[in-house]
């Protein structure tokens, strides 16, 4: 449940701070003092709309922040643990934003991105606001409510349903493409054969390339080697070459060191050289007697270089790329080959499968008959309590010649107000006022099936009074029973139901205006419910009629403990 609400510079809303308790929690106060403003800042840091003209004049931005008390609430626990956050009983919910725009989101401290704080808060909040009676009107409502209400059984009936329809979409999906290529057979078939003749003739092996590149960087280069070996050994064999030269060197300190022993190492030294460069020459001599310029063997190298290289070009990628392409082309060209039996096994399959879904959509039709009978029944009867003694609401479902991801159920909502009068489409019939009562009384039964902890009606008793008002805080009293309500109200029948009442009022202080919240005790809450009924009137009728009326709702709330875990 919301444990408390802190706004600040959020429109007239400078600093404003409110704690609320299980139960039903109010929100009463004159037309324009800030009450929906409130609502705006809460649907924000919920993961609503965040608009720069919300920051309060003068200021460089805002930031509302929730605290949730989520013990026992495994499921939140998990949507945090899965997203990295560290999961406690509180729940920290903080928008923020300047001045300019710029909205950042935080969990417990931690930033994240926006479509995680409205995964969590769909889960924490539902908030009905002015103009949610509308949602009744949306296309897929009726199948929503209706699966909601039917509870396990309908759902494991959908999920049983879905599966098959996965499975459905694949065999039809399948039996599409391969009569899809078989119309294109012929062609195909010419294409495929041709491209793997091309690679298998290429005969590729991975890795081919680079030794071929190797090779033909000594190949184009051969004929500069051979002129460089050859100068290499005319240095060294000529008359006056290095080995000439060298082998006087080796002399003459060979001679000298006869008498100086020092000089033995040196000529030990160019004797071995010697040694060396004479090896290097026979070397180089055997070299130029082998070696020659193969300029066929220059063209073959490249000849199959221009094959690689063309091949994974056509293939886009590399030699293994081109070999995966040719596995996948035989395989295709197997398929094609034997399309006509794969077009036949494909039929069966779909029609197995299409034989086993038409069964499940019948479960889940016969689940969804079942639920929406019980649960129109039960919003009848709600709508009889709120002042619509001949009103009846109704569920129709009719057959679609479609499978859907949903089934083959078509819902509409129908209603008529009056006795004798035809059931009619609910969008065609149902009056503004008539549509929030039925909205409150779907609210009614569906909170006992959902597992949203918090509830908020925005003024959702706009257009009615007298005993429909009293009738309206009866079901918003009944919810508050099992989950946590905030509701904004202009009806003291509402208001008179409060476990905690807040007031909400503009005061201006050193030029400027701001709305501050309050909690009212008994008294203030007696004068607060005069003002309600009786505007400025200070009589003591007045005083006692709000008292009495505190009374009344107090012994209405007292039974509904009573029968707090009758299903409503």
């Amino acid at each position: 449940m919301l444990q408390s609400l802190h706004v600040h510079n959020f429109a007239l809303l400078e600093d404003a701070h409110a704690d609320f308790t299980a139960g039903f929690n109010v929100f009463t106060g004159e037309t324009g003092a800030g009450k929906s403003i409130l609502i705006d800042a809460f649907g924000m840091v919920l993961g609503g709309r965040a608009s720069a003209d919300y920051v309060r004049s003068g200021t460089d931005g805002l930031w509302v922040q929730a605290v949730f008390d989520i013990s026992g609430r495994r499921d939140i626990k998990a949507l945090l643990v899965e997203h990295g956050i560290d999961a406690e009983d509180d729940l920290f919910l903080k928008r923020q934003l300047s001045a300019t725009g710029k909205s950042r989101a935080f969990i417990n401290g931690v930033q994240v991105p926006l479509n995680i704080v409205r995964q969590l808060s769909s889960v924490l909040v539902d908030i009905h606001g002015q103009h949610e009676n509308q949602a009744l009107l949306k296309q897929e409502t009726p199948r929503l409510l209706t699966d909601a209400y039917g509870g396990d059984a309908l759902h494991s009936a959908l999920i049983v349903y879905q599966d098959l329809y996965k499975e459905y979409m694949l065999c039809k999906q399948n039996l599409e493409s391969l009569q899809a290529a078989n119309e294109k057979q012929d062609l195909l078939l010419d294409r495929y054969a041709w491209e793997i003749q091309e690679i298998e003739n290429a005969s590729l092996k991975i890795g081919e390339e680079t030794g071929l590149e190797e090779e033909a960087r000594l190949l184009q280069n051969s004929e500069r080697i051979i002129k460089s070996v050859d100068r290499s050994y005319n240095y060294l064999d000529a008359d006056k070459g290095i080995l000439a030269q060298l082998a006087g060197v080796r002399d003459e300190l060979q001679y000298a060191a006869r008498y100086d022993a020092k000089l033995k190492p040196l000529a030990e030294g160019v004797d071995s050289a010697w040694i060396s460069l004479d090896d290097c020459r026979t070397e180089l001599s055997s070299y130029l007697a082998g070696s020659e310029f193969n300029a066929e063997r220059a063209a073959q190298v490249q000849e199959r270089l221009d094959t690689i290289y063309r091949l994974q070009k056509k293939y886009v990628g590399t030699t293994e790329a081109v070999l995966n392409y040719l596995a996948v082309a035989q395989e295709k060209l197997e398929q094609l080959e034997n399309i006509a039996a794969n077009i036949a096994k494909a039929k069966k399959a779909l029609e197995q499968v299409t034989a086993k879904l038409t069964k499940a959509a019948a479960v889940l039709t016969s689940k969804r008959q079942q639920s929406s009978k019980e649960l129109a029944i039960r919003i009848t009867e709600h709508i009889h309590d709120l002042a619509m003694p001949n009103g009846v609401f109704a569920i129709k479902i009719e057959a679609s010649t479609q499978f859907t991801p949903y089934g083959c159920d078509v819902l509409r909502f129908l209603f008529t107000a009056n006795m004798g009068e035809p059931l009619n489409d609910l969008e065609k019939v149902a009056s503004g006022g008539e549509l929030s009562r039925i909205a409150l009384a779907l609210k009614t039964v569906m909170m006992y099936t959902g597992t949203v902890g918090t509830m908020v009606f925005d003024e959702i008793d706009t257009g009615v009074g007298g005993i429909t008002a009293q009738r309206m805080a009866e079901k918003i009293a009944a919810i508050s029973t099992v989950g946590q309500v905030l509701c904004i109200t202009h009806l003291p029948q509402i208001a008179a139901f409060a476990d905690n009442h807040i007031h909400i009022e503009k005061r201006s202080a050193d030029g400027r205006t701001a709305t501050v919240l309050s909690i009212l005790d008994y008294n203030a809450r007696l004068q607060e419910l005069v003002r309600m009924t009786a505007g400025d009137s200070t009589s003591l009728a007045a005083y006692e009629s709000a008292a009495e009326l505190l009374q009344s709702a107090q012994a209405v709330k007292n039974k509904l403990q009573q029968d707090k875990h009758r299903k409503v």
